[in-house]
């Protein structure tokens, strides 16, 4: 195998696929990135047996064949080269040998053959969409996965299909988000997949924001989505999402609508003080005016007024602050609304006229 690139046209698609590869692994050839050549194009694959990366770019002078070398070293290899470098790959026996103007690196390498393969999706559905529009799913919802919960059915994203609705949902067990748009590419289709955190966290990154299409394709143990020259495959979680439609609050009799920017800003500066562990914050509604106050072991205080629209009785209920800062700074409106029944109910949060993305909060006891 031999090819020569440009080291621009080799960075892009070597950083995309090192992403995905662990710096610790069990396995030595985990921490390798498979090199395909075939057909004047040269292939990249990295993997950590749960995702999958793939990317594809054009090469001059290349000789079809297969290897794989450590996926760090010929990373910082390349980006060490001047803009504009013409990088020469060879392998010479065990060793693959990178050549660039005066520059020449040995790298240690391991057979193609030993590299893991990613099964085909089965039982697929493929459906066509705008990047920013899966992009806006998932970051709407990602923040409220769970990290490391012993519910490994939390540590991920479901995304489902009914009723003509593409949706993802997240939850952490204390609070909850839902974003929703309507596809009719999936309508008449019924199903939900869990996809598990890091499959989430990738795709987040790899999605543009302008109008390019992705391609997904959902499988029963498997996601893929076709980014042009970007693959990323990932394994879906085995377990059944909790039923979160039952946790949604149906409308509160208590509406609270505040400007959006001025509600978190007062939050932020109050939150300086809160207890680091608990992170409460105690909120006071009375006519139009909320008073918002944390205290610490330290003895410590703070308190901020915040103008709001509300004309219902007085009443207090007390929240984890990072949570409604969370769920503030992915809202897109200038106004939000804060639903609540009693003090012993989830808050139910969304943007003023838009109710495609929702957040619960649940109460805490302060």
């Amino acid at each position: 195998m031999k090819f020569t690139i440009s080291r621009e046209a080799l960075l892009k698609p070597l950083q995309v696929v090192g992403g995905v590869v662990e710096k610790r692994q069990t396995l030595p050839i985990l921490a390798n990135v498979l090199v395909q050549v075939a057909n004047g194009k040269l292939t990249l694959t990295g993997t950590d047996l749960e995702v999958e990366l793939t990317a594809t770019a054009t090469v001059e002078n290349g000789t079809d064949g297969e290897i794989t070398l450590p996926a760090r070293k010929f990373n910082d290899i390349c980006r060490a080269l001047p803009d504009q470098a013409v990088v020469e790959v060879s392998i010479d026996g065990d060793k693959a040998v990178i050549r660039s103007g005066k520059s020449r690196f040995s790298l240690s390498t391991l057979p193609a053959t030993e590299y893991p393969a990613t099964e085909g999706v089965a039982g697929a559905f493929r459906l066509s969409m705008a990047q920013e529009v899966l992009k806006g799913l998932i970051d709407q919802t990602q923040f409220c996965m769970a990290n490391q919960d012993v519910r490994y059915y939390l540590n991920g994203m479901l995304l489902e299909m009914k009723g003509g609705q593409l949706r993802t949902v997240a939850t952490d067990g204390h609070r909850l988000a839902i974003s929703e748009t309507d596809s009719p590419e999936v309508a008449g289709e019924e199903r939900q997949v869990i996809i598990p955190r890091k499959g989430v966290l990738e795709l987040s990154r790899l999605l543009g924001d302008g109008e390019a299409q992705c391609e997904l394709t959902v499988g029963s143990n498997h996601i893929r989505v076709a980014l042009g020259e970007v693959v990323m495959t990932s394994k879906l979680v085995d377990g059944r999402f909790p039923d979160y439609e039952r946790v949604v609050p149906k409308a509160g009799d208590r509406l609270v609508t505040a400007d959006r920017h001025v509600l978190r800003q007062a939050l932020q500066r109050t939150s300086i003080l809160s207890n680091e562990k608990y992170r409460g914050i105690r909120l006071q509604f009375d006519q139009n005016l909320l008073r918002a106050t944390v205290n610490n072991p330290e003895q410590e205080e703070a308190e901020e007024e915040v103008e709001i629209s509300y004309d219902g009785a007085e009443f207090e209920i007390g929240f984890n602050v990072s949570y409604l800062l969370d769920a503030l700074n992915v809202v897109k409106q200038d106004q939000v609304v804060l639903s609540m029944t009693d003090a012993n109910s989830s808050c139910l949060i969304y943007g003023a006229g838009d109710k495609n993305s929702r957040y619960v909060v649940m109460p805490m006891r302060l």
